[in-house]
């Protein structure tokens, strides 16, 4: 499989575990701060290096599902970026999964471009540098919250989870691969 192939193969597991928890739960997330969001973005992150550094874990868990939680929450944190937070649940399912389309389709393209001008450079590069660099654009995030959104002369906060958003795709693409 190529990189498209394989980057809409990861995000169509993404998607549907999306669909499944909002059939469970609705769109409570509506309500969440982008601070919020950024937080559990970062857990899970900490969580997965804390998993590759650790060879004992008492609880039973691995890097697949927490890098799938980092593209949802990225991509609820981009929705939330578009359309403001709400004091309510106030999308139905289809619309959720449509907002969520279009941020796929974002996060993709950046993909595309990037892969583009870097030669896929991120084929060569291991799981725990991929999870370095979520952390890192996670603590420029925060900042840039702190900050009350404004920066002098970087990327915004979109920017940055977006590249999570891929980031995290490729690293199941290694993690998916590798097992095989």
């Amino acid at each position: 499989m190529d990189t498209n192939q394989q980057f809409d193969s990861i995000v169509e597991e993404t998607r549907e575990l999306f669909i499944k928890k909002t059939k469970d739960y609705g769109t409570a997330w509506r309500i969440l701060r982008l601070t919020s969001l950024t937080d559990q973005i970062f857990i899970k992150a900490s969580r997965i290096r804390s998993l590759q550094e650790n060879k004992a874990q008492k609880v039973e868990e691995n890097e697949d599902a927490e890098f799938i939680g980092i593209i949802n929450y990225s991509i609820m944190a981009l929705i939330q970026i578009d359309l403001g937070v709400s004091e309510k649940a106030d999308l139905n399912a289809k619309e959720a999964v449509t907002h969520y389309n279009l941020q796929v389709e974002k996060a993709k393209k950046l993909m595309i471009d990037k892969n583009h001008d870097y030669g896929e450079v991120w084929r060569k590069m291991r799981v725990s540098s991929l999870t370095d660099l979520i952390l890192q654009k996670l603590l420029r995030i925060k900042q840039i919250e702190d900050n009350s959104g404004k920066t002098l002369v970087s990327e915004g906060i979109e920017a940055g989870y977006l590249d999570i958003i891929n980031y995290s795709v490729f690293a199941l693409i290694h993690l998916n691969t590798s097992s095989k």
